[in-house]
């Protein structure tokens, strides 16, 4: 990738930049630290209208046609807009996994109703999206779902089950995947559907985790209708549709994660220079100096592999299996963060949020406690590296 800028791309830049500076909410920027986690619940009204905001201003959904709310631009006006956010330490936008991965599927497979009906209000945060993939009996083999959708005329019949989904208590649709045909090959009898979560039949349960939150749930489905109009790449083609949305989803890890990488670690540095240790602040030890700047190394690093797929993109490519590196990446580089923040506070690390004493208002314990899925989350560290070996590196199937 050539990082110079065109006059244009340069005050594109200088378009962002100001913007931000002028609007970025300062209930935010009083914040202590600002973990690159999922949203929060007490989080989703403040992040709604903050996504509400970007998109009026036009910086929601810089690649996506014009027609459809979009701007029309390129992905690296998007990578210059996410290493302004990173640097300005902006919040996260709520409606991630419509952004990412069902407005981009949308674009690819989508009828020309579908696009006008769904992708404004993806970007606008007035719809807000969640994704049913996983099965208890499903999860990195995917393909083993169970979820049933049987044809009921104009319509189908949604029964069964999905697990870990994130958001679903505040989900307005769902990117779904059931199996339509159960005498077909596994991967070949599976729909991809758009499904309303506010129909009849559809309950959300949600699952307590470590934190304390209940930031992903259980989805059941009893008799649910969908109309055959809300399938998305028609009927036995989900898996290909499928496919589409997870290369969207590393897409969007290669952007996003970096973004709250870098603002994880400035907050860290900000930790060194408030925390006494040996008689003296701790960014002027030299270990933790070491600790600290292997982690600026290794997120600078992240951030220009994830230009490399930018430059895919841009000659018209289509970022692969190697995305699978990234996360790892990322998923061990977070983690080695947090542990060096709970280093940093030595006793007081035990102190968790509404304890006398607690560090930053033990906003880094959470983010130490959620960090530890984030080798489970979006793919295992496991399946990721099976990917590498057999996709990238040529070796035999385990």
């Amino acid at each position: 990738m050539d990082f110079r800028l065109t006059p244009e791309q340069e005050s594109f830049r200088n378009e962002v930049r100001a913007w931000v500076k002028q609007n970025l909410p300062k209930e935010w920027t009083s914040r202590v630290i600002s973990g690159p986690d999922v949203p929060r619940v007490e989080a989703y009204k403040f992040l709604r209208e903050w996504q509400k905001r970007l998109f009026d201003a036009g910086f929601i959904g810089l690649t996506w046609p014009k027609e459809y709310g979009g701007r029309g631009l390129t992905f690296l006006e998007e990578f210059i807009l996410h290493e302004e956010m990173a640097l300005a330490k902006a919040p996260p936008v709520l409606n991630i996994l419509g952004i990412a991965m069902a407005g981009p599927t949308i674009i690819a497979y989508g009828t020309e109703e579908q696009k006008k009906r769904y992708l404004a209000k993806i970007l606008s945060c007035e719809e807000i999206w969640c994704q049913g993939y996983s099965e208890p009996n499903a999860g990195s083999d995917l393909a083993s779902l169970q979820c049933r959708a049987i044809r009921d005329g104009d319509d189908f019949r949604v029964t069964g089950q999905k697990v870990w989904t994130s958001i679903a208590q505040a989900a307005d649709w769902m990117m779904l995947l059931a199996r339509t045909d159960p005498d077909a090959p596994k991967h070949k009898g599976i729909t991809y559907f758009l499904l309303d979560m506010h129909s009849p039949g559809v309950s959300v349960r949600p699952l307590r985790q470590i934190t304390g939150d209940a930031e992903f749930n259980e989805v059941f489905f009893d008799n649910v209708s969908v109309p055959a109009a809300n399938v998305l790449g028609g009927i036995n083609n989900g898996w290909a549709v499928r496919i589409t949305t997870l290369m969207y989803e590393r897409l969007a890890l290669g952007f996003g994660l970096q973004v709250r990488l870098r603002i994880a670690l400035d907050a860290l540095v900000g930790l060194a220079q408030r925390t006494k240790t040996n008689g003296d602040v701790a960014s002027k030890d030299p270990i933790v100096r070491q600790k600290l700047a292997q982690l600026w190394i290794d997120t600078e690093a992240f951030k220009y592999t994830g230009a490399r797929a930018i430059t895919k993109l841009l000659k018209g490519e289509m970022p692969g299996a190697e995305a699978s590196t990234g996360k790892i990446w990322w998923c061990e580089t977070h983690q080695r963060l947090q542990d060096i923040a709970m280093e940093l506070q030595g006793p007081y690390h035990q102190l968790m949020a509404g304890t006398d004493r607690a560090v930053d208002q033990g906003l880094w314990q959470y983010t130490y406690l959620r960090s530890r899925a984030n080798s489970v989350e979006g793919g295992t560290t496991e399946i990721q590296k099976n990917i590498i070996g057999e996709r990238v590196l040529g070796l035999p199937k385990g």
